[in-house]
């Protein structure tokens, strides 16, 4: 009578740490462009709420949306990322960009924002 051994191997293991690893390791990367895109939405949110900013010309409210990224020490990608249009008394604000993250060796991963938040001048 003969017991057969049962288990995982060493192997085995080493495969399984192997992939957490990198799964973790590119949760860790992806995280902060999340947490920045939260920063923002909440940002705009806020000034979609704010009727005393609502009545500014559209050059002033950007220039108050930069302001209120900069004291949370975080920026659009671009210029472009964030449009306001006026119409007829109704401000769309469409934020809609990419973050580029460098991953592993020459493999990037590209994270999506798009969003749409309207706000009728009072």
């Amino acid at each position: 009578m003969c017991k057969q051994e049962k288990g995982a191997s060493f192997f085995g293991m080493l495969i399984v740490l192997m992939m957490a690893g990198s799964l973790l390791a590119t949760a860790f990367k992806i995280y902060q462009p999340y947490l920045d895109h939260m920063t923002i939405k909440s940002v705009v949110e806020n000034i979609t709420q704010d009727y005393d900013v609502l009545r500014k010309p559209i050059a002033t409210i950007k220039n108050d949306v930069n302001k209120r990224l900069y004291i949370n020490q975080v920026s659009l990608p671009t210029q472009e990322a964030l449009t306001i249009v006026n119409d007829k008394g109704v401000l769309t604000f469409n934020l809609q960009y990419e973050t580029r993250l460098p991953m592993f060796f020459n493999v990037d991963a590209v994270v999506k924002f798009s969003e749409s938040y309207e706000a009728v001048i009072p």
